[in-house]
């Protein structure tokens, strides 16, 4: 008789996590979607992002800027950049309208990362 309740306690513990994963399933789905349809949309949105950017000229302007998904591969694809290039580079996170996942204009660095 025991090992029925092991065996019936571990079926119901295996349906609960069955159903937990799917509920945060579904979240993720929805937010994924919701992100192709602003794409699709062209909503322009204001939001704090990571970005690479690149300053040209003396003083130097912003000319180029572009969305990184994490500090760590903003600073790498820096070092990259400042390898092949004479422009100025820097990663920050910034207050940027976005639109389609691209920066559309920078609003105002909130922290440089180096």
């Amino acid at each position: 008789m025991g090992k029925i309740k092991i065996i019936f306690a571990i079926v119901i513990i295996y349906f609960i996590y069955k159903g937990v994963t799917a509920i945060m399933d579904f979240d993720l789905a929805v937010t994924k979607k919701a992100q192709k349809i602003e794409e699709l949309a062209d909503i322009e949105k204001e939001s704090t992002v990571i970005g690479l950017m690149m300053y040209l000229g003396e003083p130097l302007e912003l000319k180029e800027h572009l969305i990184m998904s994490s500090k760590s591969k903003c600073l790498k694809n820096k070092e990259t950049a400042e390898l092949t290039s004479n422009a100025y580079y820097e990663c920050a996170e910034v207050n940027a309208v976005v639109k389609g996942g691209k920066i559309i204009s920078v609003i105002e660095e909130i922290k440089i990362f180096e």
